[in-house]
Formats: C-alpha cells, sequence, structure tokens
C-alpha cells in the first residue's frame, strides 16, 4: 500500500463551490479541504479576519469530511453506551451530547457527537480522520437487532457567530427554537435537514447535516443572509482554541485518558457506578487517585508572557527548566492578541496560577497556568 500521504486526496461535496469563492485549499484528513478565503464584500480575507468575523457575526464553515452515520434499532443506545463513558440511555429525544469512544486502557479512540432523534435513531458526527475505524469498531461491537448506516451522500455546514441565529431563523424559524445542543430534522428552503444547535467556535450557532446533492443550494442560501462570510479550517482551529476545546490527534488520542484531558465530566453519573466501559476500571482508579499523584499528567491551558506562540511539540519546563510536559496545540490568539496554548504537564503543576515556561527558539518565556476556556463560551441557553 502507497502511504497515506501519495493517496490521491478525496473531495467534500462543496469543492467546487469553495474554489469558486476563492478557497485556499489544503489537504486534510485525507480531503482537500478550505483552509482560508480570499476578500469579500463582508470579510477581507484571511485567517485572522474569518476568525473575527466569527465573534463579530457569523461565519460558515464546512465539515463535510467528518463522518455521519446512524444507528437504529431498538437497542440502538443500549449497544453504544457499552462503548462509551457516557449516558446514552439517558439522552432525551431531541438532544445531543458530546462523548468519548474508549479503548480497554482508558485511552479515546475518538471524541464524537451523538443525538436521540427518537424511533431508535441515533445519529453520530465522528471525525474524519477516524471515521473508518470507529465505523469498523461500532460495527463489530453491535448486537443483530442495531445497525449502523454510514452517510456518505451528506454535507456538513456549521454557522457560527452571534449572528446565526437570526440568519438561520429567516430560512427556518423552528431551528431558532432549539436549545443549545438541541437537535431537530426540519427543512431549510424544502431541503429536508439535520440541524444541531452546536458547533466547535464557543460562539452560538447550528451544524447542519444536508443530501450532498443540495449542499451548494444551502451554501448559497447561507452565504446570502446578513452578515455571513465563508470560513476555512484555519479560523475553526483558532477559534477552537481559544474555546478551550481539544483537537483529536493533537490534543487527544488512544494514549490520553479522559481523566489526564480534563474530559472527565463525559463520564455520567450512572456510569461511575459500574463503570462497565472499556477502560472503566483504570478511569476509576485515575479518578479516585487525585489531582495531585506526581507520576499523572493533566492537560491545561497556558498563557506565554510575550507575543511568541508557543507551537506543537513545545517543550513545558518548570522552575527549574526541567521538561515536565509538552505543548499539543498553540497559536497566536486573534481575540486576546496574546499567545495562547494547550499541553500536558504534571498533575502536581497543572493548578492555575502555576508559573512555569515554555522553550520557544532556546529561550525559556515565562508561562502561567491558566483556567480553560481561555475565551468565554456565548453558546444558546
Amino acid at each position: 500500500m502507497p502511504p497515506p500521504d501519495a493517496l490521491p486526496l478525496r473531495t467534500i461535496p462543496l469543492d467546487a463551490w469553495h474554489r469558486a469563492h476563492g478557497a485556499r485549499m489544503v489537504p486534510f484528513a485525507g480531503y482537500a479541504m478550505p483552509v482560508q478565503y480570499g476578500a469579500s464584500e463582508r470579510c477581507r480575507g484571511g485567517v485572522l479576519a474569518e476568525h473575527l468575523h466569527c465573534r463579530a457575526a457569523a461565519a460558515l464553515f464546512d465539515v463535510s469530511h467528518m463522518g455521519q452515520a446512524w444507528l437504529t434499532g431498538p437497542g440502538a443506545a443500549a449497544a453504544l453506551e457499552r462503548l462509551v463513558p457516557g449516558d446514552i440511555a439517558g439522552l432525551p429525544p431531541g438532544h445531543q451530547r458530546y462523548s468519548l469512544l474508549t479503548n480497554d486502557r482508558g485511552g479515546i479512540l475518538d471524541d464524537f457527537m451523538v443525538a436521540n432523534l427518537g424511533e431508535s435513531r441515533l445519529f453520530l458526527v465522528v471525525n474524519a480522520g477516524r471515521k473508518e475505524a470507529d465505523f469498523a469498531h461500532l460495527a463489530a461491537n453491535l448486537p443483530a437487532d442495531v445497525a449502523l448506516i454510514p452517510l456518505s451522500d451528506r454535507a456538513l455546514l456549521a454557522l457560527q457567530g452571534p449572528g446565526a441565529a437570526a440568519a438561520l431563523g429567516a430560512l427556518c424559524p423552528p431551528a431558532v427554537a432549539l436549545p443549545f445542543l438541541g437537535a431537530a430534522a426540519l427543512p431549510i428552503a424544502g431541503i429536508d435537514c439535520l440541524i444541531s444547535r452546536s458547533g466547535y467556535t464557543g460562539e452560538d450557532g447550528f451544524e447542519i447535516s444536508a443530501p450532498a446533492d443540495a449542499a451548494p443550494a444551502l451554501a448559497d442560501l447561507l452565504l446570502a443572509a446578513p452578515g455571513v462570510a465563508p470560513a476555512g479550517l484555519g479560523a475553526r482551529d483558532s477559534l477552537r482554541l481559544e474555546a478551550g476545546l481539544c483537537l483529536y490527534g493533537a490534543d487527544i488520542d488512544e494514549t490520553t485518558t479522559p481523566i489526564e484531558a480534563g474530559l472527565a465530566w463525559t463520564i455520567g453519573k450512572r456510569r461511575r457506578v459500574a463503570w462497565d466501559f472499556p477502560g472503566g476500571p483504570i478511569l476509576r482508579a485515575q479518578l479516585e487517585a487525585g489531582p495531585m499523584r506526581p507520576a499523572a499528567r493533566r492537560r491545561v491551558g497556558l498563557r506565554p508572557e510575550g507575543r511568541a506562540p508557543a507551537r506543537a511539540g513545545t517543550q513545558i519546563l518548570d522552575s527549574a527548566g526541567a521538561q515536565i510536559g509538552t505543548i499539543t496545540s498553540g497559536l497566536f490568539s486573534p481575540t486576546l492578541e496574546a499567545p495562547i496554548a494547550l499541553g500536558y504537564v504534571r498533575a502536581d503543576l497543572a493548578a492555575p496560577g502555576t508559573r512555569l515556561a515554555v522553550s520557544v527558539r532556546g529561550a525559556a518565556l515565562p508561562a502561567s497556568v491558566v483556567r480553560l476556556p481561555f475565551v468565554p463560551h456565548r453558546t444558546a441557553a
């Protein structure tokens, strides 16, 4: 088999649409994806402008590379719950939840969203780089009465920002009534869509799944709404980092547990009784050991001093100059106009206010552990 980087890039349903709107396309997770756009009337172009436009108005992102699937059957919730630490059986119809697939060592196979759309139907959205592995893992562990149906013929758009509700509400008034993490099947201008009030920017917004052949028309409708401008993966990454959200493959992976990653809240209260999911006993032991176990590590937010960003792979140092961790995501925050980063450090050095340093271009720059998120979330109630 040729190496992954030698394989031809897959295209998303809106590939031609993006190119027509001046997008710069780059390889990401095996797909050609828009990283940023040229100037337009509403947004002067570039990652910085797209990021700030999302914070001020509304940005339209294409995340059609993500994996979408139905999980159907009377035992769908129970079957999925056996593979995750989340409370899936208790997820009410019309609601969505963030959850994790874990392995027997407690490592994170992937993070994903699951929505209960009623009638024994769960709608899943998983990461692009993990979808084949996720779907194989799920299919291999499902009982006979539960079916996994991957949806390769759908696009997924994310409309994000304080103007998102007004923009979508003009096209689909019932969508505005959705609470944060609400989900429903609703039409937009005659296009059958699955809409959730969610996103990965820390802003209010919606994720909209639609048939692939209707995606260009839907994108045109959304982009025509007042205040909406297209945005690429560059702005999506800087927004999610300001929101303190993990990127799979960077901040979390199979070697990282939910406890280490600061995701213990994904373990449902009811699931903490039997711990009967992959890695449950290990995660219980980590949780009960407490945050001050010196051998453990924890994901933290860091604010380096100055203006030089500490990128992924940068060493995190203690007061004596010894390496005690590594940056997993880092950049210069457009909103804060300062560098921010996520990384892992020893648990005894993870408390907010702890003074550390980061090694940038051979210099130890002072940095402080801070509470996440870096920028407060502004999601719907």
